[in-house]
C-alpha cells in the first residue's frame, strides 16, 4: 500500500506564507477532497506536493511511502509515484503526447508498454477524440480536452498517487461523468486521490472518504461525503465569522499578488528542478 503523508506542512511563495501546518495522509484507494474558499491555498498545497519552483517549504515533512520529497525535483517526485492534474495545463509544442508518455515509461522501466494502444483505448472511455493524441501536448485543446487529455495521460502512466487541482473546472457535465468515473475505477485498482475542488458535482462520480475545509491555509475541520454537501448548501459561514471573512479575504488577495508578483518574476518553466 501506498501512503502520501504530509505533516505540519507550511508554505510560503516569497515572504508570503500560505499553508500553515497542513496534516494529511492519502493511502492507495482512498479519495481525499479538499475545499475551501479561494485564496485558502488549495493549489498551494497541489503545488508544494509537486516541487513547482517558487513555493517554499518552510515547516512540515513531505513523504511517499516514507521517503522524503521535500528535496526532489518534480520529474522525480513523477517518478516515484506522484501525478497532477493541473487546473491549467501546461502547453508544450513541438512535444506530441505519445512521445511524453513513451519517454516517462521508459525512465520507469517500463519500455513494454503500448502506449499509442493505451492511449487510443483511455481517450475512448472519457470521449476525447483520437486525432487530438496526435497534436503537441495540450496545444490547441479546449479548455474541458485538456482535462480528459490530463486524464488519459494519468491512466496510462498509472501513479499511486493522483492530485487533481480542479478537475472539473472547464468541463461540462458530459466530460465531468467520463473522467471521474475513469478516475473511480482506478481508485478500485488502488490508485489514491487527493481531490481540490470547488463543488460538491465532482464527488457525485468520484466519491470521497474523507472531506478536509481548509481556511487561511489551515484544515479547519474533516469530515465523510457529508461535509462536502453541507458546504455545497451552506459554503464556508460557519468556519468563519464576519471579521474573520474579511481577513481572509484581505490574506487572500495579499498572497495571490506575491504569488503573481514572486511567479512572474522570470519565465516559468514547468520543468524546471526547485534546486537549481
Amino acid at each position: 500500500m501506498t501512503v502520501l503523508s504530509i505533516r505540519n506542512l507550511g508554505v510560503a511563495v516569497g515572504d508570503q506564507q500560505i499553508l500553515n501546518g497542513v496534516d494529511l495522509e492519502i493511502s492507495s484507494g482512498q479519495v481525499h477532497a479538499v475545499m475551501g474558499p479561494n485564496g485558502s491555498g488549495k493549489s498551494t498545497l497541489s503545488n508544494a506536493i509537486m516541487g513547482k519552483p517558487g513555493y517554499q517549504i518552510t515547516s512540515g515533512s513531505l513523504e511517499l511511502d516514507g521517503q522524503d520529497l521535500s528535496s526532489l525535483p518534480t520529474w522525480a517526485r513523477a517518478q516515484a509515484g506522484l501525478f497532477l492534474v493541473m487546473q491549467y495545463p501546461t502547453e508544450v509544442p513541438g512535444v506530441s503526447v505519445r512521445e511524453t508518455l513513451e519517454f516517462a515509461l521508459k525512465e520507469r522501466g517500463l519500455e513494454e508498454v503500448d502506449v499509442q494502444s493505451r492511449l487510443i483505448e483511455e481517450a475512448k472511455q472519457i470521449g476525447l477524440q483520437n486525432e487530438l493524441l496526435d497534436r503537441a501536448l495540450n496545444v490547441d485543446l479546449s479548455g474541458g480536452e485538456k482535462k480528459r487529455n490530463e486524464t488519459a495521460q494519468l491512466a496510462v502512466l498509472g501513479p499511486q498517487i493522483a492530485v487533481l487541482d480542479e478537475l472539473d473546472s472547464g468541463l461540462d457535465i458530459d466530460a465531468l461523468r467520463a473522467c471521474a468515473e475513469r478516475l473511480e475505477a482506478m481508485t478500485e485498482e488502488g490508485l489514491g486521490v487527493l481531490c481540490i475542488t470547488h463543488y460538491h458535482r465532482l464527488l457525485d462520480y468520484l466519491p470521497a472518504d474523507r472531506v478536509h475545509v481548509l481556511v487561511n491555509g489551515q484544515i479547519v475541520e474533516s469530515g465523510g461525503p457529508e461535509l462536502a454537501r453541507e458546504l455545497e448548501a451552506n459554503g464556508y459561514s460557519r468556519f468563519t465569522d464576519s471579521d474573520s471573512e474579511s481577513d481572509g479575504v484581505s490574506v487572500a488577495i495579499g498572497g495571490r499578488s506575491e504569488i503573481n508578483r514572486v511567479l512572474a518574476a522570470e519565465p516559468e518553466d514547468p520543468f524546471a528542478d526547485p534546486l537549481a
